[in-house]
């Protein structure tokens, strides 16, 4: 069958459209069919993704970041309709952090992401779901999306240190929620200055917020946790990125662990995103649920 790609040409800062050269002709080494959509501006990645499935592509591929699959990933869970198996989705990784991309272990390297493609090796993975938006890596309310705000404002930085320098912006204004948390099998009231809720483990490119979430169990790992001061936040920053022994889980009054659902009401508004993306820029209630299985990614 023939593959629509599905390009975002904003993706790194309009980066992802300087290499689609490069990536179509890997695609065309590899052996792919494939038809080119590109996205013109805001929504309508959501817009090509919903006509290519009517048209009967399949698999469909993002070529972009965690932001251009997320956005594909939820037009395509919405047009199946719940519960629903979704349209092979293939990656091609031309985004900034391509956290996703790492966490199902897709080479960033073009010329190997498109022999993935080509082999057409299908895993099922889950796909989480914040209120009516499905996403595929993570969502996050608290500390992470207020990152989030600062860096989209950013231009004179490219890349992964725009994150960082945000996220240092973000700790100086020591922000802080109130929250009742409640999961299966358990609840909390208090105040946080994150949630994490990790389909994935990596965000942002470097910072491992769900080290232990992995997208094929069944489960949404969440995170929580509270810092008063901003040194205490500035002493978990490093930790942030380590993936494994040192995580900034592992530190005190931080809390890690998988649930299947996870409801969360803050007395202040918070952002939040999805897949990197602002959904909302106050917000204090989201449901969380976890789809196992849903999303048929191509995958080494």
């Amino acid at each position: 069958m023939t593959a629509k790609v599905i390009l975002n040409p904003y993706s790194n800062r309009w980066n992802a459209r300087k290499r689609w050269p490069e990536a179509e002709s890997h695609l065309r080494s590899a052996g792919v069919d494939f038809n080119l959509a590109v996205s013109e501006g805001p929504g309508q990645i959501a817009e090509l993704t919903r006509q290519a499935l009517g048209e009967g592509f399949s698999p469909l591929i993002a070529a972009g970041g965690d932001g251009t699959i997320g956005e594909m990933v939820n037009a395509m869970a919405h047009t199946a309709g719940v519960g629903a198996p979704l349209t092979p989705l293939g990656i091609l990784p031309l985004g900034t952090a391509n956290d996703l991309a790492y966490a199902l272990k897709i080479p960033f390297e073009l010329g190997e992401a498109a022999r993935v493609i080509a082999a057409g090796k299908i895993s099922p993975m889950d796909l989480g779901k914040a209120n009516d938006i499905y996403f595929a890596n993570n969502s996050a309310l608290g500390l992470e999306p207020y990152v989030t705000v600062i860096q989209t404002k950013i231009t004179w930085i490219k890349g992964i240190s725009r994150y960082l320098v945000a996220a240092i912006r973000a700790i100086m204004d020591r922000p802080k929620w109130d929250v009742r948390l409640e999961w299966d099998g358990g609840s909390y009231d208090g105040p946080v200055s994150l949630v994490y809720i990790g389909n994935g483990p990596r965000s942002g490119g470097v910072f491992f917020m769900g080290p232990h979430a992995n997208p094929f169990d069944g489960k949404l790992t969440i995170v929580y946790g509270y810092r008063a001061s901003r040194l205490g936040m500035f002493a978990l920053l490093p930790k942030t990125m380590k993936p494994d022994s040192g995580s900034y889980v592992e530190s005190a009054g931080m809390h890690e662990f998988p649930v299947s659902w996870l409801k969360v009401h803050l007395n202040n508004p918070s952002p939040a995103h999805t897949d990197g993306e602002l959904f909302s820029t106050g917000i204090t209630d989201v449901d969380y649920t976890i789809f196992p299985g849903l999303l048929q990614i191509l995958m080494p």
